[in-house]
This record gives C-alpha cells, structure tokens and sequence, in this order.
C-alpha cells in the first residue's frame, strides 16, 4: 500500500533583496511542490509535499532554511484537505431525489 503524501505549509521570512533569488532556489529543492511571493506577514509562502514525515526536516530545516536570504520558517503541517469539489459533495448528502 502506498504512503499518503504529507502536506506542509512553510511560511518564509527573508532578506528583501533576496526574495526572487531565494523563491527561485527553494523551487528548486526536491520535495517543495509550489513557492508563492505573498502580501502579509511573511514574504514567501511554500508547499512540501512529502511520503514520510523525516523527510519534512529535511527539506525544511536541512534546505529551505539554509538557503541565502531565508530568515525564518514556521510550518504548518496539513492534517487534511479541502477542495471545492469535496465541499461541493459533502453539502450535496442526503440531496438526492
């Protein structure tokens, strides 16, 4: 039986001058699936997406952290997720004719 893959959600501070550089090295690392520029409270918003989770300290803390202009991280792993379509089907029970 195959793993379920685990999701994490890494919020990244960095150097403002190194934000498209330090984008551009994270999606590069094996493991980080999407890397956003965002308005808010961090600069950088990236998806792991992982088979085990000992790998997430390895991309994480052992890549993503370690690249030039990363300040911080703080992750936020995925317990489950929601899509239009699964909503769609869970207000849907019951509905049928």
């Amino acid at each position: 039986m195959m793993a379920a893959m685990l999701t994490a959600i890494v919020h990244i501070d960095c150097d403002a001058d190194r934000i498209p550089e330090a984008a551009a090295q994270i999606a590069e690392i094996e493991g980080v699936s999407e890397v956003y520029s965002v308005t808010g409270g961090v600069d950088l918003i990236a998806l792991v997406r992982v088979r085990e989770h000992e790998r997430l300290a390895d991309v994480i803390a052992d890549h993503v952290s370690k690249v030039p202009g990363v300040l911080r991280t703080e992750t936020y792993i995925a317990f489950r997720a929601y899509s239009r379509h699964d909503l769609e089907q869970a207000f849907a029970l019951g509905l049928e004719d």
